[in-house]
């Protein structure tokens, strides 16, 4: 079951069954917005509380993800007036973006067997030239 919110700029979208905490995918998913362009410095974050009943989750959960953000850099928090985007950039660990990488690779190379797609056609089709089925 996946859980999944919309926020400004921001899609949350919690898998349980993904296998990294739910802290963590929410941390992973700020950090993209980031690194996108959807969230800039001085864009304000659901409160925890918000965001904890909407994802269905426990605001500990929430609270833990800040946390770890604030201490980062990534998030600044004023009591009072709510969390908040920093200007500094997030640097995403080199093995989360590894894994990321293959997780979506692999997604990929599945779909592209499940249409008959063979090792050689897929080579064409990612240089760009035409052919590719069996």
């Amino acid at each position: 079951m996946n859980s999944t919110i919309s926020k400004q700029n921001i899609r949350f979208s919690l898998d349980p069954n993904n296998g990294a905490p739910i802290y963590r995918q929410i941390i992973q998913q700020v950090e993209y917005a980031i690194l996108s362009g959807r969230l800039r410095p001085g864009d304000r974050l659901p409160t925890i509380r918000s965001l904890a009943i909407e994802l269905k989750t426990n605001p500990n959960t929430i609270a833990r993800a800040y946390g770890e953000m604030e201490i980062r850099g990534i998030l600044i928090t004023q009591v009072g007036s709510g969390t908040y985007i920093s200007d500094k950039k997030p640097v995403p660990e080199a093995d989360e973006r590894d894994r990321k990488i293959r997780e979506v690779l692999g997604r990929f190379i599945q779909e592209m067997r499940d249409l008959g797609v063979e090792k050689e056609g897929l080579i064409k089709l990612i240089e760009g030239t035409q052919g590719g089925t069996k």
